[in-house]
């Protein structure tokens, strides 16, 4: 029995070390903030939009009589490549601005540390 007493005082503390969300530090998030999203997402339908009325230009120009399924395949072809595309410009302009916001938070970070350093008069080593 004496062992089981021990695991039991053993067992108390542990439940005061589960984290709080307040003594942990949050957490840097690469997700584009909501704005940049929601004008991605835009860019991708106006691109999908315009390739889609290119298409089905294209065709009609090409195509003599009735020309109505293709000029609609011609459109749905240009829609959906000219929204692929704009889709590919897209995240990787997310992804840059991520790297960009983190690159520059990293810089600031240093500059605050080395400003809180300056302000201590701590002795620098060499």
């Amino acid at each position: 029995m004496r062992g089981l007493s021990a695991l039991a005082r053993t067992m108390a503390p542990m439940s005061s070390l589960t984290p709080s969300s307040t003594s942990m530090p949050a957490a840097a998030s690469a997700l584009p903030s909501v704005g940049a999203r929601v004008l991605a997402f835009v860019a991708i339908l106006i691109g999908g939009t315009a390739g889609g009325f290119i298409g089905y230009a294209f065709v009609d120009l090409q195509v003599t009589g009735d020309s109505s399924i293709w000029a609609g395949l011609g459109a749905l072809i240009g829609a959906v490549v000219a929204a692929l595309g704009t889709a590919v410009v897209v995240v990787l302009t997310l992804r840059a601005m991520g790297e960009w916001n983190t690159i520059r938070a990293r810089n600031e970070a240093a500059a605050a540390a080395k400003s809180n350093a300056a302000t201590r008069n701590v002795p620098r080593v060499r």
